[in-house]
């Protein structure tokens, strides 16, 4: 596919646009591709663009190894190889009619965002909708403009580690606001992104809220490398993340995460 735009988010975190052409590239919320470019290797990469615009293929990419330093220096014309999508789905057919608590930091907004997307774009069918979304600094913060967009359906808290006098969200550590979040426990769904570590957390807070692990989904990051099953690189007990992933129900591998280097 060719790369039609590349947009700068934050230092060293790009957002590419590819054109896949007159056939579209459908795919559902938390789907992964396998990115190829040539000379450099492949590594998988989670969709982050808008489902109902399969004329674009969007992927967030933060520049920190050999392939994605690459793909980060791509410019608009330039071609890389591309195969998916790949992976499981957020559950956002089975929320309708649900409260949704996102809670994510960083880049791990990329992978919630098209299930954000989805449900901005269909609000009627859910209940109350907060995004909870954590980063070190304002200047850190991903999709500043569609933070704003979807702040007028959905209630967007967004926490930094440090600010200046200016800002006016949140100041601390994002899991340190889940209980502020006036969730009724009995009605909510909630999908995280971030580290397996910070995911720990926010699982425990989300505990503590009365939501239970059924309820809570996530997306897991493993080293993946041929997207299909098969290789093994990314195997998690009995569950390759890259086939029966990378999102699943809390409940389906809190066992699995909690075993030591697993």
């Amino acid at each position: 596919m060719t790369v039609s735009k590349v947009e700068k988010e934050t230092r060293g975190t790009f957002t590419l646009e590819l054109d896949p052409g007159e056939s579209g590239f459908p795919f559902l919320p938390g789907q992964f591709n396998m990115l190829y470019v040539f000379g450099n290797g492949e590594v998988p990469i989670s969709i982050s663009g808008d489902p109902e615009r399969p004329d674009i293929l969007v992927h967030t990419v933060r520049a920190v190894g050999k392939v994605s330093k690459a793909l980060c220096r791509l410019r608009p014309g330039d071609v890389l190889g591309v195969r998916g999508p790949y992976g499981s789905s957020w559950p956002v057919d089975a929320c309708r009619e649900r409260d949704i608590l996102f809670v994510t930091g960083g880049l791990g907004l990329a992978p919630l965002r098209p299930a954000v997307f989805h449900i901005f774009n269909h609000r009627r069918d859910y209940g109350k909708v907060i995004l909870l979304y954590g980063a070190r600094s304002p200047d850190r913060l991903l999709y500043t403009k569609e933070l704003e967009t979807w702040s007028r359906a959905l209630r967007v808290e967004p926490a930094v580690g440090s600010a200046g006098p200016d800002w006016k969200g949140h100041v601390g550590i994002v899991t340190n606001f889940i209980a502020r979040m006036d969730c009724d426990p009995a009605q909510t769904k909630a999908m995280i992104c971030s580290s397996e570590s910070m995911m720990r957390s926010m699982i425990s807070e989300l505990n503590l809220l009365g939501i239970p692990d059924r309820e809570i989904h996530l997306t897991l990051e493993r080293n993946m490398k041929c997207g299909l099953g098969l290789c093994g690189h990314c195997q998690l007990g009995p569950t390759f993340v890259c086939k029966n992933g990378p999102v699943y129900s809390y409940d389906r591998v809190k066992e699995l995460l909690a075993k030591r280097e697993l």
